[in-house]
């Protein structure tokens, strides 16, 4: 018996997006596909945060298409195979940590699991008897362990998260990086964007390039590095913005 191909996680073409009548997202083209980490790269304003926005539907495209494990994502249900960590994460303070937990996986249609949940959250430096706090006594890395607990645990095969790292410590940071790792090795599909770029050089297989709302260089970080003859991900990445050769070329 013959095994068809996966479709790929997410399918972008030609994706334009406006506020107003700025354009933001200049005719993208990207694919995600199942099983991989790319990371999305660009600096402040680049359109990282819309893009992502884009696939959710949380910023309505002017232009393009966008298809979900080869469903259009304007449907509920294709967008019901994601889960999404928003850049600015702020849980409401007046909820604890388990009660934040039982809303998020109920959005999934899941039952929140407390001794799953305590155990994740240790795997991610985040006290489980903090569960049973209020949100609002909560630092900003331990909201964000909190965002990243709510997200894990929904266990969907597409994970879409903006800037992850945002208030984690050297420790936390690491921890993140083998729930990440692991995810991949069940055969996840991460999505990611940091400002952290050697995070992407860690993580990813491959990663795009974001510079004014156009896409640029899509390939792994080590062939960006040797486009550029870069030591670091970061060098290579702001020799390829500056113009420095070649634009809007595709790595392996």
């Amino acid at each position: 018996m013959i095994s068809l191909p996966r479709p790929a996680a997410i399918e972008i073409h030609g994706l334009c997006t406006r506020y107003g009548r700025s354009e933001v997202l200049h005719g993208v083209t990207l694919t995600v596909q199942a099983g991989e980490t790319l990371g999305l790269i660009g600096l402040n304003g680049a359109g990282k945060t819309t893009l992502l926005k884009s696939i959710l539907m949380l910023a309505a495209p002017a232009a393009g298409s966008v298809r979900l494990f080869g469903a259009a994502h304007e449907a509920p249900a294709s967008r019901a195979r994601l889960a999404y960590l928003p850049e600015r994460f702020q849980p409401p303070g007046h909820l604890t940590g388990h009660d934040f937990l039982r809303l998020s996986l109920a959005f999934h249609c899941l039952k929140a699991n407390a001794a799953a949940a305590a155990a994740l959250a240790a795997e991610l430096d985040l006290d489980p008897l903090a569960l049973r706090r209020p949100v609002r006594s909560y630092s900003k890395g331990m909201a964000q362990k909190l965002g990243l607990l709510a997200t894990l645990l929904t266990d969907r095969p597409l994970l879409i998260l903006d800037e992850p790292m945002s208030g984690l410590d050297p420790k936390a940071r690491r921890l993140l990086k083998r729930q990440l790792a692991a995810c991949r090795e069940r055969g996840r599909t991460i999505f990611m964007s940091s400002p952290i770029l050697a995070d992407h050089d860690e993580l990813c297989d491959r990663v795009a390039v974001l510079h004014r709302g156009v896409l640029g260089f899509v390939g792994a970080p080590a062939a960006l590095k040797q486009r550029w003859h870069a030591a670091t991900l970061e060098s290579a990445f702001l020799a390829e913005i500056e113009g420095l050769g070649p634009t809007l070329a595709t790595g392996p």
